[in-house]
């Protein structure tokens, strides 16, 4: 594909502010689909783990569930039944 004539010019400060507005954007994004009401849980906890690149911890008394909870608007209980949904699925994976 050939670069578009105004890519050409952009001086490298350009492409950089380019590259932190797209970011930027990225992570306005992935906060919203965080929070959004129309995600159920799972997909708000798991976007979660993608922005924080922390995993949800097994512990049902961990700190960090606060934490989770706030910032994709759950209930401390929404997080704790991922966690036991999560550690359901992992018992019953079959070994291999």
């Amino acid at each position: 594909m050939t670069p578009h004539p105004a890519d050409l010019i952009r001086t490298a400060a350009e492409r950089l502010a380019h590259e932190e507005h797209e970011r930027a954007e990225k992570r306005r994004r992935e906060l919203a689909e965080q929070r959004s009401e129309l995600n159920p849980p799972d997909v708000r906890i798991r976007t979660w783990e993608k922005v924080h690149q922390l995993r949800l911890p097994a512990d049902p008394m961990h700190p960090i569930l606060d934490v989770i909870a706030v910032g994709t608007r759950l209930t401390l209980a929404d997080v704790r039944e991922e966690q036991r949904i999560r550690a359901t699925r992992t018992a019953n994976k079959p070994p291999g």
